[in-house]
């Protein structure tokens, strides 16, 4: 059996902001933007490099939904970034004003530190051990 994660949901208030925060400070890939109904758009995004997984953006249609940006995982990490030059990812998201939560440290899973979108989802910039 052959299994992969290929996208992973991730609720936002709106699309082009969520564009605009992924690709320009983040520099991820934009690979979909379709429009399916007058309100829902098929979006998605990957960072840079060989990663099968992209991030499916859903704009959020209801309250429920609204309550849960930036926080569907209960103010866990919802996302971990590996990099193969964490000191390069890390002063890009200091240039880019991006809400450092916990600042770098070496850990038995390697260099990381967190750090917020947009919405305050946390993410795990990770460089694993060589």
């Amino acid at each position: 059996m052959n299994q992969f994660f290929a996208q992973i949901t991730l609720l936002v208030r709106d699309y082009d902001e969520a564009i605009a925060f992924y690709t320009k400070k983040l520099n991820f890939t934009l690979i979909d933007d379709t429009q399916l109904s007058t309100s829902k758009r098929w979006v998605r995004v990957r960072p840079p490099g060989h990663s099968d997984c992209s991030l499916l953006f859903a704009k959020a249609k209801n309250d429920a939904q609204k309550a849960r940006i930036g926080d569907q995982t209960g103010g866990r990490v919802i996302l971990f970034l590996h990099t193969d030059d964490f000191d390069r990812d890390y002063d890009h998201l200091k240039k880019q004003n991006i809400e450092i939560i916990k600042t770098a440290k070496i850990t038995p899973h390697g260099k990381v530190a967190v750090f917020a979108d947009l919405y305050g989802n946390l993410i795990d910039l990770v460089e694993p051990p060589s």
